[in-house]
């Protein structure tokens, strides 16, 4: 017999963002794929992305960004019930990276998993959350982080993935909030037909690695760039509208728009011609990159910090990506953000931007 559903919402309670340490600028990444550092920012809007050390794996990551999430929160990893991590880029084919994260935080009492629907990973992550708690009698917290190490998949010469593509991981910790906060609407959609996109070829049990699968490049992301470009310019502005007309609403009910940032320039013009300005719709990937399943919660993390999202207003999250992926929902912000810097880790090579925001 199921247990009798919590009474409250579920919503967010504490953000946390990590970004390593090293930038990687146009100039350099324009020196490689052989264009000018201005060419890159004029068609894609990324000026910068950050790069994992060489011993720092997703799990590194997204464990620095659960701590700082946690904190934000005002809670304990012991207090975490349910660790779910999304990426592309996992620590090993097997186990989860979740496994590794609870590890490196010290949630012992969480069950962990992974989901794995590329950019559109972590709301795919949160609404499996948002479920579970939903239906715990006595809910606790889950801690949703979304990490890409993509660098370690880039190959440097490929000016259409290795100008976007970047590292960072963005957590959030869900839990009981008070009316009328916390999450509602989601959809969640996905095309396998379209799999073959943007994807890596080498390294599961489709095409194990080989010196000829590392020779001929198939363990670098593969992206087909004008198929990928045609499914944002189709996907995002469906996504809005929809969400807007299943809830009776128009664009100027929603305060924020949160979407995932596979290019700065695109994502922009895209807004704009929806009506979106651009103190709504947030872009960060001017600064980030692609980060991925990332990109959306570090995007909601920015916003929460820099004060453009306040209690009671209404965001719209949008997500897509490889699979092809897409999906939906709506949050109502339910508390004030506080902004806090986390202390530096124990090891100097992995030092973090990291930043927490409680909501």
């Amino acid at each position: 017999m199921n247990a009798p559903r919590t009474s409250r919402p579920i919503g967010i309670c504490g953000m946390g963002t990590y970004l390593p340490r090293r930038i990687r600028t146009n100039e350099e990444v324009a020196d490689t794929v052989g264009v000018s550092a201005d060419w890159i920012h004029e068609r894609t809007g990324v000026r910068t992305r950050h790069v994992s050390a060489p011993e720092e794996a997703a799990s590194d990551l997204a464990a620095a960004a659960v701590r700082a999430a946690a904190a934000a929160a005002n809670i304990d990893a012991q207090d975490i019930s349910l660790l779910i991590c999304a990426t592309s880029t996992p620590d090993e084919l097997g186990p989860a990276t979740a496994c590794r994260i609870q590890a490196r935080t010290g949630a012992r009492f969480a069950v962990a998993l992974d989901v794995s629907a590329a950019c559109s990973g972590w709301l795919f992550a949160v609404k499996v959350a948002h479920d579970w708690l939903s239906q715990d009698r006595h809910p606790r917290y889950a801690a949703v982080v979304g990490v890409e190490a993509y660098s370690k998949f880039l190959d440097p010469q490929d000016r259409g993935t290795s100008v976007l593509f970047a590292d960072g991981a963005a957590a959030a910790i869900l839990g009981p909030v008070p009316e009328p906060g916390g999450f509602t609407d989601f959809v969640l959609g996905s095309d396998g037909l379209l799999a073959d996109q943007v994807l890596i070829p080498a390294g599961g049990s489709r095409n194990p690695a080989t010196p000829t699968t590392l020779r001929t490049g198939n363990h670098f992301i593969h992206m087909d760039g004008r198929a990928v470009s045609h499914f944002i310019r189709t996907t995002f502005p469906r996504l809005v509208h929809e969400a807007l007309n299943r809830n009776h609403l128009t664009l100027d009910d929603l305060d924020c728009v949160i979407a995932h940032q596979p290019n700065p320039v695109l994502l922009r013009r895209l807004g704009h011609d929806l009506g979106l300005d651009d103190d709504r719709l947030v872009i960060v990937g001017d600064r980030v990159g692609n980060i991925g399943a990332a990109s959306a919660p570090y995007a909601l993390a920015a916003a929460a910090s820099r004060h453009r999202i306040h209690p009671g207003n209404r965001v719209l999250i949008t997500v897509f990506g490889a699979g092809m992926t897409w999906g939906s929902a709506l949050l109502t912000w339910n508390g004030a953000p506080a902004i806090h810097l986390a202390p530096a880790p124990a090891r100097p090579a992995a030092l973090p931007t990291t930043e927490r925001t409680r909501s």
